[in-house]
């Protein structure tokens, strides 16, 4: 991933309502949900949701597809995946390690004690 996609899908997820959304189709995994069911967990109105999903899609982290007469959304873990590595490329040095892994020998890459 590039900057500027990390900074379009960054911006997309720094909103309450987008964020929920987004993790809540993380959690129902690559089949997805219908928009109704969505609305109704956020608690949200069918317009109000379709403002938050078309950023998210502008964004390419949702995906949308049609099943029969209704429309699913899912994450696009591809477009996840891509920002979560281009957060962490640079972790560490370079060097390969997760900052709780004990691979990794760098007091910046260990949690803080206590958390």
């Amino acid at each position: 991933m590039q900057t500027p996609q990390a900074i379009t899908a960054l911006a997309a997820l720094a909103q309450e309502t987008r964020l929920a959304l987004f993790r809540l189709l993380v959690q129902a995994g690559p089949e997805g949900l219908p928009a109704s069911r969505i609305a109704g967990q956020l608690g949200i109105a069918p317009s109000l949701l379709s403002f938050h999903v078309r950023e998210l899609l502008q964004a390419g982290l949702v995906i949308q597809k049609r099943a029969g007469r209704f429309l699913l959304y899912s994450a696009n873990f591809d477009a996840m995946n891509g920002l979560l590595g281009y957060l962490t490329d640079n972790c560490c040095g370079g060097n390969p390690c997760s900052p709780v892994s004990a691979a990794c020998d760098d007091q910046a890459c260990q949690p803080p004690s206590g958390k």
